[in-house]
């Protein structure tokens, strides 16, 4: 929840999710006066996550949260946790729902399919 990485710095503006859209869904999501520093708000404050179930973990290469997602997913490998890590360079935040616009998120929807069917054994 610092929002001090360099994703979030670099693409701040300009890139669909912006900053005063991120702060928006943080008052929206999170009241007044909750401790936004929980491991449940910021998950990469846990201290441990071993026992985690399997995790596919998306990044876009325009994304504010970009940096976040590789710092969340390398913490569950080091744990030992099954995770999935992938980055699409050339695309923004929301890739993954805006198919109809961006065929990247085509891509990363039948990844992710394939990845939590061979998880789940499905």
């Amino acid at each position: 929840m610092s929002r001090e990485s360099q994703s979030h710095k670099q693409f701040s503006d300009g890139y669909f999710l912006t900053k005063e859209l991120i702060d928006w869904f943080w008052s929206a999501y999170v009241p007044t006066g909750v401790d936004r520093t929980h491991p449940r708000l910021s998950p990469l404050l846990a201290n441990d996550f071993k026992g985690l179930p399997p995790a596919f973990v998306l990044t876009a290469g325009y994304d504010p949260l970009r940096d976040e997602g590789r710092a969340y997913a390398e913490r569950l490998i080091d744990a030992g946790v099954k995770t999935t890590y992938v980055n699409y360079p050339g695309t923004i935040h929301g890739c993954f729902s805006l198919t109809r616009f961006l065929s990247q998120g085509l891509k990363a929807n039948e990844e992710a399919a394939a990845v939590m069917g061979a998880f789940f054994g499905t």
